[in-house]
């Protein structure tokens, strides 16, 4: 009996407190979107076969030469390690949070593999000399990743801020899964207008179909995004005064969405520059984030967004 109490006391000694854990989880979807911006850069840059060899850069040459696309992938691949780590030590410390629902555990578990299998993807999609398909499901599942993240984020600041029943009926809580199934899609279907444009990863990289196609399909997919969110936002319009706090953030959702459009197409005049078209994955990243964690605090939301709530909780 007493080997038993002091196995249960070491496993209590591992158990990170409640504000340790939301840091870290904090953290770990930090990092999960800055290695989406810096994917992209790889990719529009044309850096995603500078490194033939993995996980060296060259064939009995672990680090890059002077070559610069060999420099940004090269950089890339350690900027992810990051990622892996954090999730890892995430999933390792949900595990040992006895508050935490077992659910978020297993989210974190699944945001640790998904991130794991992006190095084994990666290898693949240098393999096959950035087969567009391959780099676009590279992407969509950093994408995924960083969904989990955030989830398993908001969980955690949940255990330090407290958490309350949902503030809005349920039939808006399963539109918010509406919009981001249609937050996805757009994504998706702006992962297709790369794929057929100039930034396909390379001069020798063969486009996927054509821009003009998918280019209508992109427009018509982001029309049905703002329809979405035209109904959830009004919806919460109408009935501010019971959650005052959930509105305020869709309209900062609002204007983040306003700098997206303007952005791209400000990028789409100037003939579509690398530079600008980071920034616009960047804030679609962010877009897609954002609207994750929206939709997330609707089925869940924190007691600081109840009418009354504190906020400096």
């Amino acid at each position: 009996m007493s080997v038993q109490t002091s196995r249960a006391a070491r496993f209590r000694a591992l158990e990170l407190a409640p504000t340790t854990f939301a840091a870290l989880a904090l953290a770990t979807a930090a990092a999960l979107y800055v290695i989406v911006v810096t994917g992209s850069v790889v990719r529009l840059t044309s850096s995603g076969l500078g490194c033939e060899s993995w996980p060296g850069c060259e064939a009995g040459a672990f680090f890059p030469a002077s070559d610069s696309h060999a420099f940004i992938e090269f950089g890339n691949r350690v900027v992810g390690l990051v990622p892996i780590l954090l999730t890892l030590a995430t999933w390792l410390a949900a595990r040992r949070l006895r508050s935490l629902p077992r659910w978020s555990a297993r989210v974190a578990l699944a945001t640790f593999l998904g991130t794991l299998a992006q190095a084994p993807l990666g290898l693949l999609t240098i393999h096959f000399d950035l087969h567009p398909l391959l780099v676009m499901s590279h992407f969509l599942l950093a994408l995924v990743v960083l969904a989990g993240g955030i989830v398993v984020a908001l969980e955690a600041w949940r255990l330090v801020r407290g958490g309350v029943e949902p503030l809005v009926p349920a039939e808006l809580r399963r539109a918010g899964l509406v919009l981001a199934g249609a937050c996805l899609a757009l994504v998706v279907s702006g992962t297709f207008t790369t794929a057929a444009g100039p930034h396909s990863g390379g001069a020798d990289i063969r486009r996927l179909g054509s821009l003009d196609g998918a280019l209508w399909v992109h427009v018509r997919t982001t029309a049905l995004f703002g329809c979405v969110f035209l109904f959830v936002l009004g919806y919460l319009a109408a009935r501010r005064d019971r959650s005052p706090r959930l509105f305020a953030l869709s309209l900062a959702l609002v204007g983040v969405l306003l700098v997206q459009m303007a952005v791209g197409e400000v990028q789409w005049r100037a003939e579509l520059p690398w530079g600008l078209v980071v920034v616009h994955v960047a804030l679609a990243a962010a877009v897609w984030a954002a609207v994750v964690a929206f939709v997330a605090l609707l089925w869940r939301p924190l007691a600081v967004l109840a009418p009354g709530g504190r906020v400096d909780g």
